[in-house]
């Protein structure tokens, strides 16, 4: 009897430790589409998730919303319209003063460094993937890898997790903390979450300096310590974004949960399209939101970064030039004995290393 009691006392406890998971495992990308519709009815933002009371929205306009009330039944959310979305000052100091710290710090093999990892190991794009989900070959990859080409063509330094955190449930972000946990060790100046979304397509078409790619929401986790910082640090993306290529960025939500934002105060989620769209119009994306990182984290100077390196190549070549006209002089003089023989010597052999563009032409030759 005693042991019948036991039994029956552990699969009660399984019972209640399984009811939770599967709730919050329904509240997953692509199991509910949640609309925000504002104080007229009119349509604000859709999510493949849900939205909480206290959700905050950042439109692609820059208007700020603020759910006050959710229809579950429905899958619903109603938000306030609270004016222009304006940054917070202290944060986005706090944000500044990060990024400044971030360029004066020397990494180990001088260069900044972002890092990166995707928390949703099955995401794929429908069109070229062949499915919205795949264990493996999941599309995000692709994405996450474009991103991460792109910025090292811009002299950024990026570690890239492509380390898998399946199943795509609620627990996903724990399994992926440790991950996270581990890349901060590198002191990276950005955590990034490389994601795609679950919304209608045509959401998030768009074209940038002509050509079709795909939008990018960034998303943000307010129930952390961190959420102002990283609510600034989405902002400054959008502010540049908005400058230099319109239209790159959807918008900015600012949901429940904290998304292992908590960890660093320049962490944020990326979604780059939907999986709807096209995977190449997802990484054609990645070129724009390469730049505006770049510019956000390292300023005017990561700009130069690729002159520098020019001219520091060409500098190079400068002084090797320099030391073989020299090594010639010296030649000349001693094969010589004398300065006029030593420098017609100079010159014919000048030309004959640069095939006639500079020093008199050997004879014979046109």
């Amino acid at each position: 009897m005693r042991k019948t009691r036991l039994t029956a006392a552990l699969l009660l406890a399984v019972c209640l430790f399984l009811i939770p998971l599967g709730a919050l495992a329904g509240e997953t990308d692509g199991d509910c589409l949640y609309t925000m519709l504002d104080s007229g009815g009119q349509v604000v933002a859709r999510r493949a998730g849900r939205m909480y009371v206290g959700d905050e929205y950042i439109s692609g306009d820059n208007r700020l919303y603020r759910v006050t009330a959710v229809d579950t039944a429905h899958e619903t959310a109603f938000a306030e319209d609270l004016g222009e979305a304006t940054i917070d000052e202290a944060a986005l100091s706090a944000f500044q003063s990060l990024t400044a710290r971030a360029e004066a710090t020397e990494k180990p093999d001088g260069k900044k460094l972002i890092c990166m990892y995707s928390t949703h190991s099955d995401e794929s794009y429908v069109p070229d993937d062949g499915d919205f989900s795949l264990w493996h070959g999941a599309g995000i990859y692709d994405v996450g890898n474009a991103l991460k080409d792109e910025l090292e063509e811009l002299g950024v330094k990026v570690v890239y997790s492509e380390e898998s955190f399946l199943p795509h449930d609620a627990d996903a972000y724990n399994r992926s903390r440790s991950t996270a946990e581990e890349l901060l060790k590198k002191g990276p100046d950005a955590l990034l979450d490389i994601h795609r979304d679950a919304i209608p397509a045509e959401e998030y078409e768009t074209e940038v300096d002509g050509e079709d790619v795909s939008k990018v929401r960034l998303f943000v986790g307010r129930s952390n310590q961190n959420s102002a910082a990283n609510k600034a640090f989405a902002q400054q993306l959008k502010k540049l974004a908005d400058e230099e290529y319109p239209g790159l960025i959807k918008d900015i939500y600012i949901g429940k949960g904290n998304y292992n934002q908590e960890l660093y105060p320049q962490a944020l989620l990326l979604e780059f399209g939907t999986d709807e769209i096209e995977k190449d119009k997802a990484i054609g994306a990645t070129k724009y939101m390469a730049s505006v990182l770049n510019q956000a984290l390292y300023g005017a100077s990561a700009k130069a970064s690729g002159g520098a390196k020019n001219a520091s190549a060409f500098a190079g070549i400068g002084w090797v030039v320099g030391l073989a006209v020299l090594a010639a002089v010296v030649y000349a003089l001693i094969s010589t004995g004398k300065l006029g023989p030593a420098w017609e010597k100079l010159k014919r052999g000048t030309s004959e290393i640069t095939g006639g563009l500079f020093g008199k032409k050997p004879d014979g030759k046109d």
